[in-house]
C-alpha cells in the first residue's frame, strides 16, 4: 500500500477495447471504461483486488439484471465508443465526443471537463478531485473514501428522497435503510431508500454532471457541511466497505439529461397496469380491527355512497395477524372467515387488493421452524438464526441470496395470495436492518457478512415478488410496491416516502422528496395522503394534501392516526363533496400520468421535474418553492400553508401560461396571484403543451373513457404538439404491438391554427369524435387537416374544437 508520504505513481499499462488501465507500485490500480460519449466509469483498487459484490444496479437500457448479479468488469449493454488517449508523462487523457478526463500520474487525481452544448463546443471544467488525498491508498481505514473540489455555487440534487430542501449543498446525507415510522420531512436522516446518485448543477453556466457510486454498503455523503483548512473546499463520499466504483455521466444544457441517462444506466422502468394510477384506498384501522372482512365492506359501501372512484386498496398487515402480532403470508380466519368471497366482493367492484407483506419470521411465526431447518434465513456464524428486533418480537429476515428462499416466497405468495385473487403485493419494512457483523447471507453461494448489502435483500425480495406474479399470471403486467429499495427499484415497483408525520411541514417537504426521487431515476412515486402516524389532519390540511396527492403517480390516502381514527375521502363530511371532486379531477388526468410513465419506461423521462430543471436559464427558477412540473407541459402549485385563498406562483419565462381553471392566458417571466379554492388546484398549461384527458362522466364502479385533449398554442409561429399511449391497460399484450397512440398538434401562424389528430397502432376503443380544448381568447381561425370540424364552442373560458376523424 501506499503511504501519505509517498502517494502511488501511476502509468498507462493497458488499453483494450473501451477499458484503460493504470497501474503503480504495491498493487494500486485504476481501472477507466468509456461507456459511452457522456458515460465514463472509474474503478479504483487501492490493493489491485475487487472487494465488493457483484453489481445488482447496472443494466443500460435492460428489464434486469442476472439474479446472482452482473459481473463488476462486464460491459455487455454497452457500445464501442469512439475516443482518444494520450499520455503526456504527466497525465494520461481520455476524451470522448462529449467529455475529456484527465488523470494526472502522480496520485490518479481525475479532473472532468464536458462539452458545454454551445455553437463553439468549447470544454468546460466541471470537477476536480480533491489534491489532497482523494482516495483512500490504506492510509485510514478499511472503508471507501472518495474526495472532490466543491465550486462556488453548485447545486447538488438527488440522492433519492431525502428530507430538507431540494438543493443537497451544505448538508451531510446517510445511505442507511432504517423503518423512520414518523419521521420529520424536514430534518430527519437517514431513511428508507439507498441510492447513491446525484447531480451536480452550475447554474451560472447551465452544466452539470451525475455521479453514481455503485455501492450495496451503508455509506455517507457530506456535501459541504465538513470544512477542514488543510484540503480547501470540497465533499465527500464515505462507503463502508467495497470498491470505489463510479460513474461520470455529462449533462450539459439540463439537469434531466444525466437523469434520464442514470435511469438508462440501471435499467428500464416498470411499464405497469393503468389501474395503479386510481385511488388506492388504505388504513391499518381496518384490518386491525376484529370484524376486518365487515369493515372492509363498509369502506366499499361509502365509495358508493359518495361516489369516490377506486381502483384497488392496500390491505394493512392486520389480515396476518395471531393476536397482536403478525405474520406473514398468513390469514386470521376470524376477522376473514370467507377469504375467496372478500377478495371477490372487492373485484366485482373493481377494486383490486394489493396485500401487505413482510420479509422476517417472527420466532413464534407457525413456520418459523421449518424455515430455518431449510436454511432460508440469515444465520449466524454459529448456524442459528440471526436474531433482529422486528416490531413488538424477535425473528429473523429470510435470505433472499438463497435460491431456495426465493423459491419458498414465490411459492407462499401464490398460495397464500394470488390464487384467492390478490392482485398485487405491497412490500413492507423491508429495510432489512441488520447491524451485526456475526450475521450471514448466503451470497448465491458467496457467503458475506449480511450487514454488508441489505439493500440487495430488499431488491431481491421485491424481485421474487414481482417473479411470483409473472409465474403465475403471465399474460398480466405485475403492480407491487415497496416501501424501501435502491438503485434498480424502478424495474419492478411502485414506491412511496413511507410512513409521514401528519403535518403542514411534512405536506410542504413531501414535495421536494417527491422531486428528489424523480431526479434520482425513480419516477412512479407517492406520499401517505393526510399523513401516515400523528394526529388526525385537521379539514383544510387533509383537502390541501389530496389536491397536492392527485398529481402524483402514486395516489393512496393510508394512516394509522394516533387517536384511532382513519384517513378517508369521507372523514370531513363538510368537505366529502370537495375531496370526491379532487379524486374525479385525478382520473380527468390519468391519460395525461399514463402517458408520463410511459415516456419514463420507454425514453427515461422523469415525471416530476423540479421547476430549475425544466427551465435552467431562468434565475427565478432556482428558488427553493413549492411548485412543480409535472412532465414538460403542466406547472402544478400545491398550496402548503394553512389559512391560504389564492396561490402566487412564479411563470418560467420563455413561455405563455394558461389556467387550467379559467383559460384565462399568462406571460412568462412573472409571479401570478391565482384562485386556489380546495377543488380547484393552481394548474397551468404550458405553451406550446397538448395534455391528453378523460373527460368521460365516471362514477364508482362504472369506468368510462373518452379522450380528449387541452393545449396552449404558440402566439405566433409554431407547433403544439402532444401524444397519448393507448392498451388494454393491464395485459402483457404491448409487447406484441397492441398498443396504439394519439398524436396531436397544432400548427400556428399569425392568422390560424391547423388542428391534425392522429391514430397510430391498435386502438382499444373506438371513438370518431375527438374535442380539442384551447383558451377563450384564442380567436384565431381553426381548420383540422385530419378530420372534419363540426364544432367550435366556448364554456369555462375554453374554446372547445370537436374533430369527427376520418376513417
Amino acid at each position: 500500500m501506499a503511504s501519505l508520504k509517498n502517494r502511488p505513481h501511476f502509468s498507462l499499462s493497458a488499453r483494450t477495447g473501451n477499458t484503460i488501465v493504470l497501474t503503480a507500485a504495491h498493487n494500486c490500480r485504476i481501472e477507466l471504461f468509456v461507456l459511452a460519449d457522456d458515460i465514463i466509469r472509474v474503478l479504483v483498487l487501492p490493493d489491485g483486488e475487487l472487494h465488493g459484490p457483484r453489481s445488482w444496479a447496472i443494466a443500460p437500457g435492460m428489464e434486469d439484471v442476472p439474479l446472482e448479479g452482473r459481473e463488476r468488469r462486464d460491459l455487455s449493454g454497452f457500445a464501442a465508443t469512439p475516443h482518444s488517449v494520450s499520455d503526456d508523462g504527466r497525465s494520461v487523457v481520455i476524451e470522448t465526443a462529449c467529455i475529456r478526463l484527465t488523470v494526472a500520474r502522480d496520485g490518479g487525481f481525475c479532473s472532468w471537463a464536458i462539452r458545454d452544448g454551445g455553437q463553439d463546443g468549447a470544454w468546460r471544467h466541471v470537477l476536480s478531485d480533491r489534491k489532497t488525498q482523494a482516495y483512500n491508498f490504506g492510509w485510514w481505514d478499511s472503508r471507501v473514501y472518495h474526495y472532490v473540489e466543491r465550486q462556488r455555487g453548485e447545486m447538488y440534487v438527488g440522492l433519492g428522497e431525502r428530507a430538507g430542501s431540494l438543493d443537497r449543498a451544505g448538508q451531510r446525507y446517510e445511505m442507511r435503510n432504517i423503518d423512520a415510522m414518523g419521521y420529520s420531512a424536514r430534518s430527519t436522516d437517514p431513511l428508507y431508500k439507498h441510492i447513491p446518485f446525484y447531480v451536480t448543477w452550475q447554474p451560472e453556466t447551465a452544466t452539470g454532471f451525475g455521479l453514481f457510486y455503485d455501492t450495496l454498503a451503508d455509506c455517507r455523503f457530506d456535501m459541504g457541511r465538513e470544512l477542514d483548512n488543510y484540503h480547501g473546499h470540497y465533499r465527500h463520499f464515505v462507503a463502508e466497505h467495497g470498491d470505489l466504483d463510479y460513474y461520470f455521466i455529462a449533462s450539459a444544457g439540463t439537469p434531466l439529461h444525466a437523469v434520464r441517462r442514470f435511469t438508462w444506466l440501471t435499467g428500464r422502468p416498470a411499464w405497469m397496469p393503468k389501474w395503479g394510477l386510481g385511488y388506492s384506498g388504505s388504513t391499518m384501522s381496518y384490518t386491525d380491527a376484529p370484524d376486518a372482512q365487515h369493515r372492509m365492506a363498509e369502506f366499499i359501501d361509502q365509495c358508493k355512497a359518495h361516489d369516490v372512484l377506486c381502483d384497488s386498496f392496500h390491505l394493512s398487515s392486520g389480515y396476518t395477524s395471531i393476536g397482536a402480532k403478525r405474520y406473514v403470508f398468513n390469514w386470521n380466519r376470524e376477522k376473514f372467515p370467507d377469504i375467496d368471497g372478500f377478495v371477490r366482493s372487492y373485484l366485482d367492484e373493481g377494486v383490486r387488493l394489493c396485500a401487505n407483506i413482510k420479509p422476517c419470521l417472527l420466532q413464534d411465526h407457525p413456520a418459523f421452524e421449518e424455515a430455518a431447518r431449510a436454511g432460508l434465513l440469515i444465520e449466524s456464524r454459529d448456524g442459528e438464526p440471526a436474531w433482529v428486533q422486528f416490531w413488538d418480537e424477535v425473528g429473523a429476515y429470510l435470505d433472499f441470496t438463497n435460491p431456495a428462499t426465493l423459491d419458498w416466497w414465490k411459492a407462499r405468495v401464490t398460495d397464500s395470495l394470488l390464487r384467492y385473487g390478490v392482485a398485487a403485493t405491497w412490500n413492507d419494512n423491508n429495510e432489512f436492518e441488520i447491524w451485526t457483523p456475526d450475521a450471514i447471507a448466503q451470497g448465491f453461494g458467496e457467503p458475506f457478512p449480511a450487514w454488508q448489502a441489505k439493500v440487495l435483500q430488499t431488491q431481491l425480495m421485491m424481485r421474487a415478488s414481482s417473479d411470483a406474479q409473472r409465474e403465475y399470471a403471465p399474460g398480466r403486467r405485475p403492480f407491487l410496491v415497496s416501501r424501501a429499495g435502491g438503485v434498480g427499484m424502478h424495474r419492478y415497483v411502485q414506491t412511496w416516502s413511507g410512513d409521514n408525520y401528519t403535518s403542514w411541514e411534512t405536506l410542504r417537504y413531501n414535495l421536494k422528496m417527491g422531486l428528489g426521487l424523480a431526479m434520482s431515476g425513480v419516477s412512479n412515486s407517492g406520499h401517505d395522503i393526510g399523513g401516515f402516524s400523528g394526529p388526525a389532519p385537521e379539514p383544510e390540511l387533509f383537502a390541501r394534501w389530496v389536491a397536492f396527492g392527485i398529481f402524483l403517480p402514486r395516489f393512496s390516502i393510508h394512516s394509522w392516526n394516533d387517536d384511532g381514527t382513519v384517513n378517508e375521502p369521507w372523514m370531513h363530511p363538510e368537505l366529502t363533496p370537495r375531496i370526491a371532486a379532487l379524486i374525479k379531477l385525478r382520473y380527468r388526468l390519468i391519460p395525461y400520468l399514463y402517458e408520463l410513465l410511459w415516456q419514463s419506461h420507454a425514453a427515461y423521462e422523469p415525471v416530476l421535474r423540479p421547476m430549475f430543471a425544466e427551465f435552467p436559464h431562468d434565475p427565478r427558477c432556482y428558488v427553493d418553492g413549492d411548485d412543480m412540473m409535472l412532465g414538460a407541459s403542466l406547472l402544478v402549485a400545491p398550496v402548503v400553508e394553512a389559512g391560504q385563498s389564492t396561490r402566487e406562483v412564479y411563470l418560467p419565462a420563455g413561455a405563455r401560461w394558461a389556467s387550467y381553471w379559467s383559460g384565462e392566458v399568462f406571460e412568462g417571466g412573472q409571479s401570478v396571484s391565482l384562485p386556489a379554492p380546495f377543488e380547484q388546484p393552481v394548474m397551468l398549461v404550458r405553451e406550446g403543451g397538448v395534455i391528453p384527458l378523460n373527460v368521460a362522466e365516471q362514477h364508482f364502479g362504472r369506468p368510462a373513457d373518452t379522450r380528449a385533449f387541452i393545449a396552449l398554442p404558440f402566439a405566433s409561429v409554431g407547433t403544439a404538439c402532444g401524444a397519448c399511449v393507448e392498451d388494454d391497460g393491464e395485459s402483457e399484450a404491448w409487447r406484441n404491438g397492441e398498443q396504439g397512440r394519439w398524436r396531436v398538434t397544432i400548427d400556428s401562424d399569425t392568422d390560424a391554427l391547423r388542428v391534425s389528430i392522429a391514430r397510430e397502432g391498435h386502438m382499444p376503443r373506438a371513438q370518431t369524435e375527438v374535442q380539442v380544448l384551447v383558451p377563450a381568447s384564442e380567436t384565431r381561425a381553426a381548420t383540422c387537416t385530419s378530420g372534419e370540424l363540426v364544432a367550435d364552442e366556448t364554456a369555462g373560458g375554453w374554446r372547445h374544437l370537436t374533430v369527427r376523424l376520418h376513417g
